[in-house]
């Protein structure tokens, strides 16, 4: 897996109901483990991407 740069740039910053991760590493972490979560659910169907 690479680093999911657009997720991290895009967080919204000041909004209540999100809590913004501004360090590298805790999201990169916390990505991952949603990413684990979602793939252990039966309907789970993996994000596509396009090929360069």
């Amino acid at each position: 897996m690479r680093f999911p740069i657009l997720p991290y740039l895009h967080q919204p910053v000041f909004c209540r109901n999100y809590k913004t991760v501004l360090n590298p590493w805790r999201f990169w972490y916390l990505h991952q483990v949603r990413y684990l979560e979602r793939c252990w659910l039966r309907e789970y169907r993996p994000e596509r991407h396009p090929s360069p």
